[in-house]
């Protein structure tokens, strides 16, 4: 769908139409190489840009997940609507875009945000949607939804600043370091799943959600996530952030990390499936849309930040 076909509505009452769904067709082996050159040239874009703006932090961190949560917010409602639901999708685009950008206005003390506004926000989608849906619109669920898109996407993405700026993290270096672990450790949680399930298969985990995952891989993921943060703490985290875990702290960060990773992932299938559809998108070649690339880092982020309190300790770099 075209930008230009969906900007006909502003409270995002768009006509149904059905993504692509989960049909199951023969894949030619040149097709797949073609798959995996988009994905690694995304890759080698897409991640420094990404390590630069994590070390960079503040309006560029920010305005990133901006873009990053308005998009998602975007895909995000128009799976609710291929569903059945019909989502105030403008509003919660908008909204989940400002979220990160709240957060680093308080974090710079530009504007100090009351509690209440979050009610007051709250309280306004669900009063717009007795305009914008009516009676016959289902508007408590088109409400109940767009917020929830909004918290989903631009809320737990928000944490990404907070992990940036974290507490005991002093300095661009360290600050980046805490925020890079937690996604390093989602991306050994993906490729230790990925190998681990390919190698020994066995059980699926939940095949009804998710018919290619399976037990063996999960486990994979966890142990990969265990062997890369010991590494990460070791080499990266103690020497130039000077912060650690104990040993079983560092072991429980990335269980926890796994976990969540897992979760996230297993969370957006589950929507996937709900509508019908294959992916949320096509933002990134080789990778599907915005919501396939960062549903982990949904769960991640909040856990990550959680677990940073509850584990993480000032380290002397002797």
């Amino acid at each position: 769908m075209s930008i230009s076909s969906v900007a006909t509505d502003v409270t995002g009452a768009y006509p149904r139409e059905r993504l692509a769904t989960n049909t199951v067709t023969s894949t030619p082996a040149n097709s797949n190489s073609s798959e995996l050159a988009k994905r690694v040239g995304v890759a080698l874009v897409g991640v420094p840009l990404l390590l630069w703006v994590f070390w960079k932090g503040d309006a560029a961190l920010a305005t990133v997940l901006a873009a990053m949560s308005a998009i998602s917010a975007f895909e995000f409602m128009r799976i609710a609507r291929v569903g059945g639901t019909n989502p105030l999708s403008v509003m919660g685009v908008v909204l989940a875009a400002l979220v990160p950008i709240a957060v680093h206005a308080q974090f710079l003390r530009v504007v100090n945000i009351p509690n209440v506004v979050a009610v007051l926000v709250m309280l306004a989608v669900v009063a717009a949607s007795i305009w914008a849906r009516g009676v016959n619109g289902k508007p408590l669920s088109a409400a109940a939804v767009t917020l929830f898109g909004v918290a989903y996407t631009g809320g737990t993405l928000s944490f990404a600043y907070a992990l940036r700026y974290f507490g005991y993290a002093v300095g661009d270096t360290s600050g980046a370091l805490v925020l890079i672990l937690p996604v390093a450790l989602t991306w050994a949680s993906d490729t230790g799943a990925y190998f681990a399930g390919r190698a020994f298969k066995g059980p699926k985990l939940i095949p009804s959600v998710s018919p290619a995952k399976t037990i063996s891989g999960s486990i994979g993921g966890v142990f990969l996530t265990i062997v890369v943060c010991l590494l990460f703490v070791k080499y990266s985290l103690r020497p130039y952030a000077q912060l650690a875990f104990t040993p079983w702290g560092a072991i429980l960060f990335a269980v926890g990390i796994s976990a969540a990773a897992q979760t996230g992932d297993l969370v957006e299938s589950l929507y996937k499936r709900e509508a019908g559809v294959k992916d949320s998108g096509t933002l990134l070649p080789g990778h599907g849309g915005a919501l396939d690339r960062f549903d982990s880092l949904f769960f991640v982020l909040p856990v990550a930040y959680a677990l940073y309190w509850a584990l993480l300790i000032p380290a002397p770099t002797a």
